[in-house]
């Protein structure tokens, strides 16, 4: 026999569903994002302002949490995180994209500019093709942002390739780009995470470092140096980026907020990142770390071995050879234009 429940147990019953379902409704996608940077950072700055905006302008559906000061490991495990699922996003170098597009280190390839004037001219009109080469590999970029030029910082007057070659050079761990760099010259290094450059600078287990300035000041690097070649040797930027299979769980109206809010930060980092590594270099030199000039002959050398490089990474695969002659062309056509 089947007994019917009370009205009232039917009511209440309802009524707690009805209490649980905005829950479920509401709930929040939180995407995890990893940072290198430290907290008071630009970038940190920069990327809680952009959570909070997007929390409110999406009506709390995306939150972003961060993990910053390198606090999830280096760019390696960080991709491996976010391959895991325990992490979603993450600010990286060019370096620590090539796992995903070798094609997003060709601003960074040794010596390609001459100026931040000419690095400027080229990425408006690669930057896109660059973000839009993320997305085909299954990452959502939101635009490029610079950290400036590294320069060799030793503690020794360094200025040729032959001088170099003598010295205990600093090569970032888990970095292919770097070290294709450094063989680009001929150069071996002694591999370090970022953390323990410092030290590794006071002991004397490397006495030789390619830094932006501002980077060298950030990390107290630039204590440890005396001497830096003024010669731009690589074009150090960055960029954010998450999973497309993250992003893309998002509806199209709470994508849209996203790209915009985070392109916006990211554009901002870029535009204070220029004022901030020009004064960093007017820094380090108010600090004692004398400026020197290599000789046209030595800079000549160092501009053939880096264009041969790079001319041999293409033609080896290591980035687009269609992406580098379109590149070499635009490079071709701003230096020859009056």
């Amino acid at each position: 026999m089947i007994t019917s429940k009370p009205l009232s147990y039917v009511v209440r019953c309802t009524f707690a569903v009805l209490l649980c379902m905005p829950l479920f409704a509401w709930s929040a996608t939180v995407l995890k994002i990893a940072a290198v940077s430290p907290d008071g950072s630009v970038w940190m700055k920069q990327l809680r302002v952009s959570g909070k905006t997007i929390e409110t302008e999406t009506a709390g559906r995306v939150q972003l949490k961060f993990y910053p000061g390198g606090v999830m490991g280096d760019d390696k495990a960080v991709l491996r995180k976010i391959r895991t699922g325990q992490l979603h996003g993450a600010t990286f170098t060019s370096g620590g994209l090539v796992g995903i597009d070798p094609d997003f280190q060709m601003y960074s390839l040794p010596l390609v500019f001459n100026s931040r004037e000419e690095a400027e001219a080229v990425r408006k009109v690669f930057d896109q093709r660059l973000v839009e080469g993320l997305r085909v590999r299954g990452f959502e970029g939101f635009g490029i942002a610079e950290i400036g030029f590294a320069y060799i910082m030793s503690q020794s007057p360094v200025r040729g390739v032959a001088e170099v070659k003598q010295q205990k050079i600093w090569i970032p761990d888990n970095d292919p780009g770097a070290t294709r760099l450094m063989s680009s010259f001929g150069l071996s290094g002694i591999p370090l995470s970022i953390a323990d450059v410092l030290t590794g600078l006071q002991t004397g287990l490397i006495n030789t470092i390619a830094a932006p300035p501002v980077g060298a000041i950030a990390l107290q690097w630039y204590t440890q140096v005396k001497h830096a070649v003024d010669m731009p040797l690589m074009y150090v930027y960055g960029t954010l980026a998450v999973q497309g299979k993250a992003f893309n769980k998002l509806s199209d109206a709470d994508q849209a907020v996203v790209r915009k809010v985070l392109a916006d930060a990211v554009a901002q980092v870029d535009a204070l990142a220029k004022k901030d590594d020009a004064s960093a270099r007017a820094a380090v030199g108010a600090q004692g770390v004398a400026w020197i000039t290599p000789t046209p002959e030595q800079t000549a050398e160092w501009r053939s071995l880096a264009k041969a490089a790079n001319d041999r990474f293409a033609a080896e695969g290591f980035i687009s050879a269609k992406l580098y002659a379109d590149f070499q062309t635009e490079l071709a056509r701003l230096r020859s234009a009056p």
